[in-house]
């Protein structure tokens, strides 16, 4: 068997320039570097930090060549791989991300390009060799869309010129139609309508232009064509306004859109840009990019703290709000985490910083609320492939529209007119924005409360769930025991806890913790000990003012029977599922104290709470034996409990319950659970802050280590949900309502046009609604 050794390299010093570890680049990687001879190349994640785990033969290399193979072979993956993420300029519609994605696809070289029209932004990987940064901006130059550089905004005239044409358009044509009225010659009112077109239509001919460049036919398309064709009536009055309508509900559109796009970029303001480092004693301000590892940096109060990191100078009131939704401030001590992006309270502090700026849990949670806007929902999903075979057959039926009737002996200008009112009226537009724009608000909200949502699927999925399951350590309960009984059978309980406490002070046993702590909470002095004496599997004896305490479970006390009320308290506390100890001090049985993993203490509002808001059935899945898990389960209202399950045996529970209630979220720590959060129709993690493995594995991310979180979580979710099917409601109604309508000719190009492009601003309205979504609260 050949004898292996394993080498860790940071993966930023390899592939310095991958935007993070699913990059394409690590897997080209490791795939290289065991080609070259190393016995598995693979990722680890060390103190919140990707890393590079190389495992060799000792015999073939020494530990210097394989750090100078690795770093050989990643220097021509960062040169040849480029990755860029931009942002866009020009992006006015949701069919701008197709058509972009389309073309640059299409392009020799390049590797991925995935664009959000939600957030404006291009995910770009390239081969250098092949291709390069300025042919594709040349290339998106070509399609009609800028690149904004990072930390500039796009100027007044860039914000404001679709409305500003539209606006122009619309002053045009009404100028035009008062002319008519006139006894003005008919190429004035001619003129301004053609100008009309020219300034309302101008972004509409552009994106169908490029649309059809792109081979695909959109909403854009079917416009100009109904605008063309309106036009080649003579009916340029109704062209005009189509155009200028239909210019303006997307520039209302867009505007509504930005409010949702920066409450995303809110959450990446919220660190600040320079920190106050120690530098040989004194303080020096730099930019917080420039961090290391181990750097000093001093907060003053009401500052936001610049790098997560650990206190270890001063204490102070953290507002951690801002990354886990909390609405109190926490107390930090010597040693306690602290985050990027929270705000220290009234006293000075010291960090030490454990992650760069780029790898803080405020920066993951950027990336991934903006990765999540890439994330299509089942509903978006559906409504695009909608999209895709519905407008080539609204073009075939408007060919249809205008052959078909003359045949029959209907006139060609009348049926002509009514198949360019039905264009508009079949133009799918609010259908194709109804998705994404709740998507976007829904996890822009989400984030702003301490949740993360990665996506549509996730977001829509929390809306439908019926069934919750829950791990019991850390997400039940509290993860640590606590005294819960202090049962004096002679003398005081105050006696029996000071005498018990002060044995237990010497010891380090989590058990022994909780007794120390349920003193100091009393104010209790503890006397000195002496002597202490640990008896394995049994307990203590030590000496307390002069007299031999013993503390333990019952066999320190055999082959003696307890005494009758001890051994009655002892086994009715056991029959709660708690841990005991009895306490003897010279002979005299002082009493029986009770320790156990205590519920969270506002679980008696959270499953009231989910029960309320649709969900049926709550279970706990956990490994503890049957009769702990039974008491936790009575003690907090559970519906259901299941014990003794190893961890495979929770991911078939899981399965089960699939069957039985189809939609099953699973809630755990995202790492002991991660099988069963994977099973689940959707994974929740606890505590995600400073947590890399649970932001990882699940679908949803409770940032806090608050399961209160998930009531808001399940119900802003169905309210999502709730305005997405509104949103396809009304904008599937509008088409069934008007097409009829205008073949009818009870409707033409002007009113179909009107309640086209409300209904389009409408949704977006309706979806900006969850940017205000409040928990209900009883």
């Amino acid at each position: 068997m050949i004898r292996t050794e394993k080498l860790t390299l940071d993966l930023t010093l390899t592939l310095p320039a991958i935007p993070d570890e699913r990059d394409s680049c690590v897997r080209r990687l490791t795939e290289l570097l065991e080609a070259k001879g190393l016995e598995r190349v693979h990722l680890v994640r060390e103190d919140g930090t990707a890393r590079l785990c190389l495992h060799y033969d000792p015999e073939r290399f020494t530990v210097t060549q394989v750090r100078e193979l690795a770093l050989a072979a990643g220097a021509p993956f960062s040169r040849r791989y480029c990755h860029e993420n931009l942002r866009l300029d020009g992006m006015d519609c949701s069919t701008c991300a197709d058509v972009v994605e389309h073309a640059l696809g299409r392009m020799d070289g390049v590797l991925e390009a995935s664009v959000s029209y939600a957030t404006e932004r291009l995910r770009l990987e390239y081969d250098a060799e092949r291709t390069s940064s300025a042919a594709i901006v040349q290339r998106l130059r070509a399609l009609g869309y800028a690149v904004i550089e990072e930390g500039r905004e796009p100027g007044w005239w860039t914000k404001h010129r679709e409305l500003i044409l539209s606006l122009v358009a619309g002053a045009l044509l009404l100028g035009g139609w008062l002319l008519g009225f006139t006894a003005a010659p008919t190429v004035l009112p001619l003129s301004l309508f053609i100008a009309a077109y020219a300034t309302g239509g101008f972004f509409t001919f552009r994106d169908a232009w490029q649309s059809i460049r792109a081979g695909r036919f959109d909403i854009d398309t079917l416009m100009v064509v109904a605008a063309a064709g309106a036009a080649a009536l003579g009916k340029w009055a109704e062209g005009a306004l189509l155009l200028f309508l239909f210019g303006l509900g997307h520039a209302l559109e867009r505007i509504a859109m930005d409010r949702a796009r920066k409450a995303i970029e809110a959450l990446a303001e919220l660190a600040p840009k320079t920190a106050l480092v120690l530098r040989d004693g004194a303080e020096v301000e730099v930019r917080v990019e420039v961090l290391l590892r181990g750097d000093h940096v001093v907060v003053k109060p009401g500052q936001r703290i610049p790098a997560d990191g650990v206190l270890v100078s001063g204490n102070s009131a953290v507002d951690q709000a801002p990354v886990t939704g909390e609405s109190m401030p926490v107390d930090k001590q010597l040693g306690d985490v602290v985050y990027a992006g929270t705000v220290n309270g009234e006293g000075a502090i010291v960090i030490e910083v454990t992650r760069l700026a780029r790898e803080s849990t405020l920066a993951h949670m950027v990336d991934l609320v903006t990765e999540a806007q890439t994330q299509k929902s089942p509903t978006q999903r559906f409504t695009e492939r909608f999209e895709r075979a519905f407008v080539p057959a609204v073009l075939i039926g408007t060919t249809l529209l205008i052959a078909v009737p003359p045949l029959l002996g209907f006139p060609f200008s009348e049926s002509f007119y009514r198949a360019m009112a039905a264009l508009v009226a079949a133009s799918p537009c609010a259908l194709a924005i109804a998705s994404p724009a709740a998507v976007l608000a829904g996890v822009a909200r989400a984030a702003r409360g301490g949740v993360l949502i990665k996506g549509g699927a996730p977001l829509e999925s929390l809306g439908m769930i019926t069934a919750i399951a829950f791990d019991k350590t850390g997400t039940i309960t509290c993860g640590k025991p606590a005294l819960t009984d202090a049962v004096a059978c002679d003398g005081t309980e105050e006696e029996l806890l000071r005498v018990a406490a002060a044995v237990e002070n010497r010891s380090a046993h989590p058990l022994a913790r909780a007794v120390v702590e349920a003193a100091y909470a009393r104010g209790l002095r503890l006397p000195e000990t002496s002597e202490l004496e640990s008896v394995t599997g049994q307990g203590l004896r030590a000496t307390v003012e002069g007299k031999v305490v013993e503390i333990g479970n019952r066999r320190l006390f055999e082959p003696q029977a307890l005494p009758e009320n001890v051994e009655r308290d002892l086994q009715r506390l056991e029959a709660e599922g708690k841990t005991t100890m009895v306490v003897r001090v010279g002979g005299r049985f002082l009493g029986v104290l009770a320790l156990a993993d205590t519920p969270r203490d506002n679980m008696e509002h959270i499953l009231p709470a989910l029960h309320r808001i649709g969900v049926r059935k709550t279970i706990m899945l956990t490994g503890d034996n049957e009769r702990v898990g039974r008491a936790i389960g009575e003690r907090v209202g559970l519906d259901e409990v299941r014990s003794e399950l190893l961890p495979e045996d929770k991911v078939k529970a899981v399965n089960e319950l699939l069957r039985r209630y189809r939609m099953v979220a699973m809630v755990g720590d995202g790492v002991n659970d991660a099988p069963a959060l994977a099973s689940a129709t959707v994974g929740i993690a606890m505590g995600g802050a400073g947590t890399d493995v649970a932001l990882e594995t699940a679908d949803v991310v409770l940032m806090a280590d608050d399961l209160g979180r998930l009531p808001f979580a399940v119900a802003l979710s169905r309210a999502a949900r709730r305005v997405i099917r509104q949103n396809l409601w009304v904008s599937l109604g509008v088409v069934a309502i008007l097409i009829p309508a205008t073949l009818s000719g009870i409707t033409g190009i002007g009113p179909a046009v009107l309640v086209h492009e409300g209904s389009t601003v409408m949704v977006v309205l309706n979806a900006l609604r969850l940017l205000g979504f409040v928990e209900e609260r009883r």
